[in-house]
């Protein structure tokens, strides 16, 4: 078994609603219709050996429409092997089947696509918040979220709960103020002696060798 016959399998028994495939590096890519990922994934991991969900992750394709994706990386332990599933989402309607049933592992990953771009997986056993708090009205990979983030209400539950604020950008945690030491300059390389430290900190504006 390839990923190539898996492609032509499902090519026979669902004829156009699977794309041509797309190779990259040796992996291959397909897009398959929403309204038949489970049916899909059950297929291939019953007829095909993709026995692994190994990721499914959300995409924002900003500015494109449809605007999000989700994507499944299947692997088969006995063939050895990687397939990819594409499975575009529009922004009126965030949708789609949850894998749980195929593969156990999905749930975390359906989980975190949910808290981190909103797409909802119908029939999910337990759809919360995986790394945000319940309550928490944004979703921080979209691509429209801002780096510096955005205030929200801490829940009741948290130790001094107050407000999260927007992060500071320059000189903040996300971005270096201009004319900065760099790492190397503020942190000891581990191959520095400590005569190379000690000059270091006493010349920080030395030119640096890379």
């Amino acid at each position: 078994m390839t990923p190539q016959t898996a492609i032509d399998r499902l090519k026979a028994q669902y004829r156009d609603a699977i794309s041509a495939p797309v190779e990259f590096r040796g992996e291959f890519s397909i897009t398959v219709p929403r309204e038949k990922i489970a049916a899909i994934c059950q297929y291939l991991k019953k007829e095909c050996d993709f026995d692994m969900l190994t990721d499914l992750s959300g995409v924002d394709n900003y500015g494109e429409d449809p605007r999000y994706e989700v994507d499944y990386l299947l692997y088969s332990l006995e063939h050895r092997c990687r397939l990819r599933l594409k499975v575009p989402v529009s922004e009126e309607d965030m949708i789609v089947d949850s894998v749980t049933g195929v593969w156990g592992t999905a749930n975390w990953h359906e989980r975190e696509a949910f808290d981190m771009f909103g797409i909802r997986f119908r029939n999910h056993p337990n759809l919360k918040r995986i790394l945000m708090w319940e309550g928490y009205p944004y979703h921080p990979l979209r691509k429209d979220f801002p780096l510096a983030g955005l205030p929200a209400e801490l829940p009741e539950t948290a130790v001094n709960a107050d407000t999260v604020r927007s992060a500071p950008m320059l000189g903040g945690p996300f971005v270096a103020a201009s004319g900065t030491r760099s790492s190397i300059r503020r942190e000891p390389r581990q191959t520095d002696t400590i005569s190379e430290q000690q000059d270091n900190l006493a010349n920080p504006t030395k030119k640096e060798s890379v």
